[in-house]
């Protein structure tokens, strides 16, 4: 069965005067499914998702949305998409009810009451309905405003870093909010600051590096490309290039020390290296060891190395322009 594509973009390319935002963005996202798009501060995430959601219109590319195209049809596509940008849309003079019938009333949404209702039960807002937005924490705002943007039941939700600045408790109920989307057959695309929150919802993750897409895959397939992470920690820093230089040929990597730690690792795809053999080997070299140990990566580490960047604006990215 061919796939079908809730958003599918070719080429797309936005400019801001000398500064590429975009330059020629290939992104493919299926139904039903939450995709993460992940990248440096500058990269063009957020330009990428205010074409996506028509805010603003591409220079070049094509792409459809919920199976509109998004120039010729970008009133169609705005009917079938909810987004939920950096900072909370709704009127903090308001209760929480009151904005959600008022989105609800603006959508001509049937039964907006009834809707408004729902949806404050679904994010556990019942009980702080009634009182004015602006009193909310920050967590409680950021679920108003995903509900707000659920009114219309978009087949294509669009979420801009949603939980930045959050608690954990907060972050990890917004995680259900999308897991339960994604349930109810909603396909979600995802920008974020938080690694371990698109390793935790993503199906499918984006790497946008220099307004393109580098790599792209499943947490899986991305961490693959990486290989496998030895580390080991010696009893002293005098230790550690001898450590280096061991470690260096098991691993065909390139060791990277952390004098503080007394600590060396390397990234390897051999995959006849097992931790006996580390050990041994280190021990064949007289290096005193503390610890040592293989692990799979994380998307953090496959950020670092398949982008070369730390996630800060540097002379390489270009900040994206403000809203």
């Amino acid at each position: 069965m061919a796939t079908t594509y809730a958003v599918l973009s070719e080429g797309l390319g936005k400019r801001f005067g000398t500064v590429h935002a975009l330059r020629g963005l290939d992104l493919a996202v299926a139904e039903g499914t939450v995709c993460g798009l992940l990248g440096p501060n500058g990269a063009g995430k957020t330009t990428a998702v205010r074409l996506l959601t028509t805010l603003l219109r591409p220079d070049a590319g094509s792409a459809r949305v919920a199976g509109h195209d998004l120039v010729r049809e970008a009133a169609a596509v705005r009917k079938r998409i909810g987004v939920t940008g950096q900072y909370a849309s709704v009127d903090g003079d308001l209760t929480g009810r009151q904005n959600l019938r008022l989105f609800a009333r603006l959508h001509r949404v049937r039964g907006p009451a009834d809707r408004a209702a729902e949806l404050l039960e679904r994010f556990g807002l019942t009980e702080a309905a009634d009182r004015p937005s602006s009193t909310y924490s920050g967590g409680m705002r950021r679920r108003l405003d995903l509900a707000a943007s659920l009114i219309r039941r978009p087949d294509v939700l669009f979420l801009d870093e949603p939980t930045t600045g959050l608690d954990p408790a907060s972050r990890a109920h917004i995680w259900d909010a999308v897991r339960e989307l994604k349930a109810d057959g909603t396909t979600v695309l995802l920008t974020t600051q938080y690694l371990e929150e698109a390793d935790q919802l993503a199906d499918d993750i984006a790497l946008v590096d220099r307004g393109q897409v580098a790599h792209r895959g499943s947490p899986a397939q991305l961490k693959a490309l990486v290989g496998t992470l030895a580390e080991v920690v010696v009893a002293d820093a005098d230790s550690l290039e001898k450590a280096a230089a061991v470690l260096g040929r098991l691993t065909g990597g390139q060791p990277v020390s952390d004098h503080e730690r007394h600590s060396v690792g390397a990234v390897t795809t051999d995959p006849t290296l097992t931790l006996p053999r580390l050990v041994r080997e280190m021990d064949a070299a007289g290096l005193p060891l503390l610890d040592a140990s293989l692990r799979p990566p994380t998307l953090d580490d496959v950020f670092l190395r398949l982008t070369g960047s730390t996630g800060d604006v540097d002379g390489t990215h270009t900040k994206e322009p403000a809203a």
